[in-house]
Protein backbone atom coordinates (compact mmCIF):
# COMPACT_ATOMS: atom_id res chain seq x y z
CA UNK A 1 0.00 0.00 0.00
CA UNK A 2 1.12 3.55 -0.86
CA UNK A 3 1.99 5.66 2.27
CA UNK A 4 1.11 9.46 2.24
CA UNK A 5 4.21 11.48 2.93
CA UNK A 6 4.30 13.97 5.34
CA UNK A 7 4.40 17.28 4.39
CA UNK A 8 4.31 20.95 5.75
CA UNK A 9 3.10 24.33 4.11
CA UNK A 10 1.01 24.26 1.25
CA UNK A 11 1.66 21.31 -0.76
CA UNK A 12 -0.89 20.01 -4.12
CA UNK A 13 -2.67 16.69 -3.44
CA UNK A 14 -1.13 14.43 -5.61
CA UNK A 15 2.32 15.44 -4.29
CA UNK A 16 2.00 13.47 -0.83
CA UNK A 17 2.94 10.58 -2.56
CA UNK A 18 6.56 10.39 -3.74
CA UNK A 19 6.33 8.29 -7.31
CA UNK A 20 10.03 7.49 -7.41
CA UNK A 21 11.70 5.94 -4.37
CA UNK A 22 14.14 4.37 -2.79
CA UNK A 23 14.48 1.78 -6.32
CA UNK A 24 14.78 4.83 -8.44
CA UNK A 25 17.93 5.93 -6.56
CA UNK A 26 19.38 2.39 -6.50
CA UNK A 27 19.23 2.47 -9.97
CA UNK A 28 21.36 5.74 -11.34
CA UNK A 29 23.79 4.33 -8.56
CA UNK A 30 24.36 1.01 -10.12
CA UNK A 31 24.49 2.40 -13.74
CA UNK A 32 27.68 5.05 -12.19
CA UNK A 33 29.39 1.99 -10.83
CA UNK A 34 28.91 0.04 -14.76
CA UNK A 35 30.56 3.06 -15.76
CA UNK A 36 32.76 3.77 -13.57
CA UNK A 37 34.30 0.12 -13.52
CA UNK A 38 34.18 0.40 -17.49
CA UNK A 39 36.67 3.46 -17.10
CA UNK A 40 39.03 1.66 -15.38
CA UNK A 41 39.48 -1.05 -17.49
CA UNK A 42 39.83 1.39 -20.09
CA UNK A 43 42.79 2.82 -18.63
CA UNK A 44 44.48 -0.20 -19.07
CA UNK A 45 42.73 -2.08 -22.39
CA UNK A 46 42.60 1.43 -24.44
CA UNK A 47 45.72 3.64 -22.78
CA UNK A 48 47.63 0.66 -21.83
CA UNK A 49 48.57 2.01 -18.21
CA UNK A 50 50.24 -0.71 -17.20
CA UNK A 51 49.60 0.12 -13.45
CA UNK A 52 46.17 -0.60 -13.72
CA UNK A 53 46.84 -4.15 -15.19
CA UNK A 54 45.98 -5.95 -11.74
CA UNK A 55 42.27 -4.36 -11.71
CA UNK A 56 41.85 -4.80 -15.56
CA UNK A 57 39.96 -7.91 -16.07
CA UNK A 58 38.39 -7.41 -12.38
CA UNK A 59 36.93 -4.26 -13.58
CA UNK A 60 35.28 -5.72 -17.23
CA UNK A 61 33.89 -8.71 -14.71
CA UNK A 62 32.57 -5.84 -12.28
CA UNK A 63 30.99 -3.78 -14.81
CA UNK A 64 29.54 -6.53 -16.21
CA UNK A 65 27.85 -7.70 -12.93
CA UNK A 66 25.98 -4.93 -12.19
CA UNK A 67 24.89 -3.87 -15.63
CA UNK A 68 23.28 -7.30 -15.63
CA UNK A 69 21.18 -6.26 -12.65
CA UNK A 70 20.49 -2.50 -13.77
CA UNK A 71 17.29 -2.90 -15.28
CA UNK A 72 16.00 -4.30 -12.02
CA UNK A 73 14.94 -1.58 -10.16
CA UNK A 74 12.97 -0.03 -12.93
CA UNK A 75 11.18 -3.27 -13.29
CA UNK A 76 10.80 -3.71 -9.64
CA UNK A 77 9.39 0.08 -9.36
CA UNK A 78 7.05 -0.86 -12.58
CA UNK A 79 5.20 -3.11 -10.92
CA UNK A 80 4.21 -5.44 -13.49
CA UNK A 81 7.77 -6.26 -14.84
CA UNK A 82 6.11 -8.84 -17.07
CA UNK A 83 5.08 -5.81 -18.94
CA UNK A 84 8.43 -4.05 -19.89
CA UNK A 85 8.59 -5.81 -23.61
CA UNK A 86 6.32 -3.28 -24.20
CA UNK A 87 8.75 -0.40 -24.21
CA UNK A 88 10.52 -2.74 -27.01
CA UNK A 89 8.19 -3.28 -29.13
CA UNK A 90 6.49 -0.41 -29.64
CA UNK A 91 9.40 2.28 -28.21
CA UNK A 92 8.38 5.95 -27.12
CA UNK A 93 11.09 7.41 -29.17
CA UNK A 94 10.73 10.53 -27.06
CA UNK A 95 11.46 8.98 -23.63
CA UNK A 96 14.41 8.71 -22.15
CA UNK A 97 13.46 6.17 -19.91
CA UNK A 98 11.98 4.09 -22.71
CA UNK A 99 14.98 4.30 -25.16
CA UNK A 100 17.01 3.13 -21.63
CA UNK A 101 15.97 -0.78 -23.16
CA UNK A 102 17.82 0.13 -26.02
CA UNK A 103 20.82 1.64 -25.04
CA UNK A 104 20.97 -1.15 -21.97
CA UNK A 105 20.80 -4.47 -24.06
CA UNK A 106 23.33 -2.60 -26.73
CA UNK A 107 25.93 -2.09 -23.70
CA UNK A 108 25.50 -5.28 -22.55
CA UNK A 109 26.38 -6.70 -25.69
CA UNK A 110 29.18 -5.10 -25.56
CA UNK A 111 30.44 -6.21 -22.55
CA UNK A 112 29.54 -9.74 -22.79
CA UNK A 113 31.76 -9.57 -26.52
CA UNK A 114 34.80 -7.35 -24.31
CA UNK A 115 34.67 -9.97 -21.83
CA UNK A 116 34.80 -13.06 -24.05
CA UNK A 117 37.76 -11.79 -25.71
CA UNK A 118 39.77 -11.02 -22.99
CA UNK A 119 39.21 -14.61 -21.36
CA UNK A 120 38.95 -16.49 -24.61
CA UNK A 121 42.33 -17.69 -24.59
CA UNK A 122 42.42 -18.35 -20.41
CA UNK A 123 39.13 -20.41 -21.38
CA UNK A 124 41.11 -22.33 -23.84
CA UNK A 125 43.49 -23.54 -21.62
CA UNK A 126 41.19 -24.30 -19.27
CA UNK A 127 38.98 -26.62 -21.32
CA UNK A 128 42.22 -28.56 -22.47
CA UNK A 129 43.11 -29.06 -18.92
CA UNK A 130 39.70 -30.00 -17.15
CA UNK A 131 37.25 -32.95 -17.58
CA UNK A 132 33.51 -33.64 -17.74
CA UNK A 133 31.17 -30.74 -16.90
CA UNK A 134 33.74 -28.24 -16.74
CA UNK A 135 35.42 -29.56 -19.85
CA UNK A 136 32.05 -29.30 -21.82
CA UNK A 137 31.09 -25.59 -20.05
CA UNK A 138 34.47 -23.88 -21.53
CA UNK A 139 34.72 -25.81 -25.32
CA UNK A 140 30.64 -24.08 -25.08
CA UNK A 141 32.16 -20.72 -24.01
CA UNK A 142 34.94 -20.60 -26.47
CA UNK A 143 32.80 -21.71 -28.83
CA UNK A 144 34.61 -25.28 -29.47
CA UNK A 145 37.20 -23.18 -30.92
CA UNK A 146 41.21 -23.92 -29.48
CA UNK A 147 42.83 -21.74 -31.83
CA UNK A 148 45.65 -20.00 -29.45
CA UNK A 149 48.25 -19.09 -31.97
CA UNK A 150 50.02 -15.52 -32.34
CA UNK A 151 47.89 -14.79 -34.87
CA UNK A 152 45.03 -15.58 -32.82
CA UNK A 153 45.78 -13.49 -30.34
CA UNK A 154 46.43 -10.50 -32.33
CA UNK A 155 43.09 -10.89 -33.67
CA UNK A 156 41.54 -10.76 -29.90
CA UNK A 157 43.19 -8.05 -29.39
CA UNK A 158 43.00 -5.98 -32.10
CA UNK A 159 38.49 -6.76 -31.15
CA UNK A 160 39.14 -6.24 -27.44
CA UNK A 161 40.87 -3.04 -28.01
CA UNK A 162 38.08 -1.87 -31.19
CA UNK A 163 35.20 -2.66 -28.47
CA UNK A 164 37.30 -0.79 -25.57
CA UNK A 165 36.99 2.32 -27.10
CA UNK A 166 33.01 1.77 -28.51
CA UNK A 167 32.53 0.93 -25.01
CA UNK A 168 34.04 4.30 -23.91
CA UNK A 169 31.61 6.91 -25.00
CA UNK A 170 28.71 3.86 -24.50
CA UNK A 171 29.09 3.49 -20.92
CA UNK A 172 29.41 7.25 -19.84
CA UNK A 173 26.34 7.91 -22.36
CA UNK A 174 24.24 5.38 -20.45
CA UNK A 175 24.70 7.03 -17.48
CA UNK A 176 25.26 10.64 -18.64
CA UNK A 177 21.29 10.15 -20.05
CA UNK A 178 20.05 9.95 -16.33
CA UNK A 179 21.40 13.28 -15.69
CA UNK A 180 19.97 14.51 -18.82
CA UNK A 181 16.45 13.28 -17.60
CA UNK A 182 16.46 15.00 -14.14
CA UNK A 183 18.50 18.51 -15.80
CA UNK A 184 15.24 18.69 -17.83
CA UNK A 185 12.50 18.53 -15.94
CA UNK A 186 11.74 22.20 -15.87
CA UNK A 187 9.37 21.75 -13.10
CA UNK A 188 11.08 20.95 -10.45
CA UNK A 189 13.24 23.93 -9.63
CA UNK A 190 16.11 21.34 -7.47
CA UNK A 191 16.98 19.22 -10.43
CA UNK A 192 16.73 21.86 -13.46
CA UNK A 193 20.60 22.22 -14.49
CA UNK A 194 22.38 22.27 -17.57
CA UNK A 195 25.68 20.78 -15.24
CA UNK A 196 23.49 18.07 -13.87
CA UNK A 197 24.38 15.15 -16.84
CA UNK A 198 28.08 16.25 -16.25
CA UNK A 199 27.72 16.09 -12.65
CA UNK A 200 26.10 12.45 -12.96
CA UNK A 201 28.74 11.51 -15.54
CA UNK A 202 31.80 12.03 -13.41
CA UNK A 203 29.96 10.52 -9.81
CA UNK A 204 29.87 7.64 -11.87
CA UNK A 205 33.42 7.68 -12.75
CA UNK A 206 34.12 8.35 -8.64
CA UNK A 207 32.24 6.01 -7.78
CA UNK A 208 33.17 3.17 -10.24
CA UNK A 209 36.73 3.85 -9.29
CA UNK A 210 36.08 4.01 -5.69
CA UNK A 211 34.47 0.37 -5.84
CA UNK A 212 37.41 -1.17 -7.96
CA UNK A 213 39.62 0.30 -4.78
CA UNK A 214 37.54 -1.57 -2.52
CA UNK A 215 37.24 -4.78 -4.45
CA UNK A 216 40.83 -4.86 -4.93
CA UNK A 217 41.81 -4.62 -1.61
CA UNK A 218 39.56 -7.04 0.05
CA UNK A 219 39.97 -9.61 -2.57
CA UNK A 220 43.95 -9.27 -2.22
CA UNK A 221 43.80 -9.85 1.50
CA UNK A 222 41.43 -12.95 1.23
CA UNK A 223 43.39 -14.19 -1.49
CA UNK A 224 46.43 -13.27 0.62
CA UNK A 225 48.38 -12.09 -2.02
CA UNK A 226 50.51 -8.74 -1.51
CA UNK A 227 48.44 -5.27 -2.60
CA UNK A 228 50.10 -4.29 -5.88
CA UNK A 229 51.03 -0.53 -5.00
CA UNK A 230 51.37 0.76 -8.04
CA UNK A 231 47.99 -0.16 -8.82
CA UNK A 232 46.40 1.24 -5.43
CA UNK A 233 48.02 4.09 -6.08
CA UNK A 234 46.88 5.19 -9.57
CA UNK A 235 43.86 4.51 -8.88
CA UNK A 236 44.14 6.83 -5.88
CA UNK A 237 45.60 9.47 -8.44
CA UNK A 238 42.14 8.84 -10.67
CA UNK A 239 39.86 9.26 -7.95
CA UNK A 240 41.69 11.97 -6.60
CA UNK A 241 41.51 14.27 -9.37
CA UNK A 242 38.29 13.22 -10.44
CA UNK A 243 36.46 13.80 -7.05
CA UNK A 244 37.92 17.43 -6.97
CA UNK A 245 36.39 18.12 -10.21
CA UNK A 246 33.19 16.38 -9.32
CA UNK A 247 33.16 18.32 -6.50
CA UNK A 248 33.87 21.88 -8.02
CA UNK A 249 30.98 20.78 -10.28
CA UNK A 250 28.97 20.56 -7.98
CA UNK A 251 29.45 23.30 -5.79
CA UNK A 252 29.21 25.40 -8.81
CA UNK A 253 25.84 23.96 -9.51
CA UNK A 254 23.99 24.83 -5.95
CA UNK A 255 25.70 28.24 -6.42
CA UNK A 256 24.15 28.83 -10.00
CA UNK A 257 21.26 27.72 -8.72
CA UNK A 258 21.10 30.11 -4.97
CA UNK A 259 22.50 33.20 -7.81
CA UNK A 260 20.06 32.86 -10.40
CA UNK A 261 17.50 33.05 -7.69
CA UNK A 262 14.27 31.65 -9.61
CA UNK A 263 10.69 31.65 -8.13
CA UNK A 264 10.64 28.76 -4.99
CA UNK A 265 14.08 29.30 -4.67
CA UNK A 266 13.14 30.55 -0.82
CA UNK A 267 11.73 27.22 -0.29
CA UNK A 268 15.16 25.23 -1.53
CA UNK A 269 17.08 27.30 0.72
CA UNK A 270 14.55 26.75 3.65
CA UNK A 271 14.92 23.05 2.55
CA UNK A 272 18.74 22.89 2.34
CA UNK A 273 19.63 24.59 5.59
CA UNK A 274 16.77 22.15 7.36
CA UNK A 275 15.86 18.95 6.36
CA UNK A 276 18.81 18.76 3.88
CA UNK A 277 21.59 20.25 5.82
CA UNK A 278 23.26 17.28 7.46
CA UNK A 279 22.61 15.41 4.35
CA UNK A 280 23.61 17.49 2.20
CA UNK A 281 26.55 19.59 3.74
CA UNK A 282 27.63 17.33 6.20
CA UNK A 283 27.33 13.63 5.05
CA UNK A 284 27.75 14.39 1.25
CA UNK A 285 29.73 17.34 0.97
CA UNK A 286 31.60 16.99 4.18
CA UNK A 287 32.49 13.29 5.11
CA UNK A 288 32.24 11.97 1.30
CA UNK A 289 33.97 14.21 -0.72
CA UNK A 290 35.75 16.89 1.18
CA UNK A 291 37.43 14.39 3.42
CA UNK A 292 38.86 12.05 1.02
CA UNK A 293 39.79 14.73 -1.13
CA UNK A 294 41.67 15.77 2.08
CA UNK A 295 42.94 12.44 3.34
CA UNK A 296 43.76 11.09 -0.10
CA UNK A 297 46.30 14.46 -1.04
CA UNK A 298 47.75 14.44 2.26
CA UNK A 299 49.12 10.77 1.34
CA UNK A 300 50.04 11.68 -1.93
CA UNK A 301 51.96 14.85 -0.48
CA UNK A 302 53.76 12.68 1.88
CA UNK A 303 54.27 9.98 -0.40
CA UNK A 304 52.88 7.43 2.06
CA UNK A 305 53.20 4.05 1.66
CA UNK A 306 52.85 0.51 3.05
CA UNK A 307 49.77 -0.63 5.49
CA UNK A 308 49.08 3.33 6.02
CA UNK A 309 48.28 4.23 2.30
CA UNK A 310 46.68 1.21 1.78
CA UNK A 311 43.85 1.72 4.79
CA UNK A 312 43.83 5.80 3.86
CA UNK A 313 43.34 4.32 0.36
CA UNK A 314 40.46 2.65 1.03
CA UNK A 315 38.93 4.73 3.74
CA UNK A 316 38.58 7.62 0.97
CA UNK A 317 37.14 4.83 -1.58
CA UNK A 318 34.30 3.68 0.85
CA UNK A 319 33.72 7.98 1.75
CA UNK A 320 33.28 8.23 -1.91
CA UNK A 321 31.09 5.64 -2.32
CA UNK A 322 28.61 6.81 0.20
CA UNK A 323 29.25 10.39 -1.26
CA UNK A 324 27.71 8.88 -4.53
CA UNK A 325 24.97 7.23 -3.01
CA UNK A 326 23.45 10.41 -1.01
CA UNK A 327 23.97 12.50 -3.79
CA UNK A 328 21.64 9.85 -6.03
CA UNK A 329 19.33 10.14 -2.59
CA UNK A 330 19.67 13.73 -2.53
CA UNK A 331 19.09 14.27 -6.44
CA UNK A 332 15.92 11.71 -6.57
CA UNK A 333 14.22 11.94 -3.31
CA UNK A 334 15.67 15.57 -2.73
CA UNK A 335 14.06 17.16 -5.64
CA UNK A 336 10.66 15.38 -4.98
CA UNK A 337 10.39 17.11 -1.06
CA UNK A 338 10.26 20.43 -2.58
CA UNK A 339 6.55 21.09 -3.27
CA UNK A 340 6.12 22.41 -6.64
CA UNK A 341 3.94 25.28 -4.87
CA UNK A 342 7.35 26.82 -3.57
CA UNK A 343 5.73 26.87 -0.27
CA UNK A 344 5.92 23.18 1.44
CA UNK A 345 8.33 20.52 2.16
CA UNK A 346 7.38 16.40 2.31
CA UNK A 347 9.26 13.81 4.15
CA UNK A 348 10.02 10.36 2.14
CA UNK A 349 8.63 7.91 3.95
CA UNK A 350 10.65 4.78 3.50
CA UNK A 351 9.37 1.36 4.71
CA UNK A 352 11.92 -1.24 6.03
CA UNK A 353 10.04 -3.97 4.51
CA UNK A 354 8.25 -3.78 1.09
CA UNK A 355 8.10 -3.44 -2.24
CA UNK A 356 9.94 0.00 -2.31
CA UNK A 357 12.05 -0.45 0.96
CA UNK A 358 15.36 -0.65 2.82
CA UNK A 359 15.22 -4.68 2.46
CA UNK A 360 14.65 -4.35 -1.31
CA UNK A 361 17.18 -1.80 -1.93
CA UNK A 362 19.39 -3.50 -0.08
CA UNK A 363 18.84 -7.00 -1.91
CA UNK A 364 19.67 -5.25 -5.12
CA UNK A 365 23.12 -4.20 -4.22
CA UNK A 366 24.19 -7.02 -3.10
CA UNK A 367 23.04 -9.28 -5.80
CA UNK A 368 25.20 -8.20 -8.53
CA UNK A 369 28.35 -8.61 -6.31
CA UNK A 370 27.20 -12.44 -5.89
CA UNK A 371 27.14 -12.55 -9.58
CA UNK A 372 30.83 -10.91 -9.07
CA UNK A 373 31.86 -13.95 -6.95
CA UNK A 374 30.58 -16.33 -9.66
CA UNK A 375 32.12 -15.37 -12.89
CA UNK A 376 35.43 -14.68 -10.86
CA UNK A 377 35.61 -18.33 -10.07
CA UNK A 378 34.30 -18.80 -13.42
CA UNK A 379 36.74 -17.07 -15.11
CA UNK A 380 39.63 -16.10 -12.60
CA UNK A 381 40.46 -12.10 -13.30
CA UNK A 382 43.99 -12.46 -11.38
CA UNK A 383 46.99 -11.63 -13.61
CA UNK A 384 50.46 -10.91 -13.34
CA UNK A 385 51.67 -7.04 -14.19
CA UNK A 386 54.12 -8.23 -16.50
CA UNK A 387 53.27 -8.93 -20.02
CA UNK A 388 49.85 -7.33 -21.07
CA UNK A 389 46.31 -8.89 -21.94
Amino acid sequence: MTEVAPFIGYVYPNETIIQWGVLIVIYPYLTGLVAGAFTVSSFYHVFGMQQFKPVARLALLTSLSVMIFVPAPLLLHLGHAERSYYSMITPHLTSAFAMFGFFAAFYTILLILEVWFVFRADNVKRAQNSTGLARIFYRAVTLWSDDVSPRARRIDAKWLLTLAIVGIPSAHGLHGYIGFVYGSLKARQWWESDLMPIIFLFSAIVSGIALLMVLYVLVSKLRRVVIDQACLKGLTYALWGFLMFTVILEGLEFANLVYKGKEGVEMIMEYVQGPLFWRYFVLQFGFGALLPVAIMGLMIAFNTRGRIFVIGATTSALLVLMNVLLMRWNVVIGGQEIAKTGKGLLTYPMPFWGHESIASASILLIIPFLLLWLLTRLFPPWVERSGKT
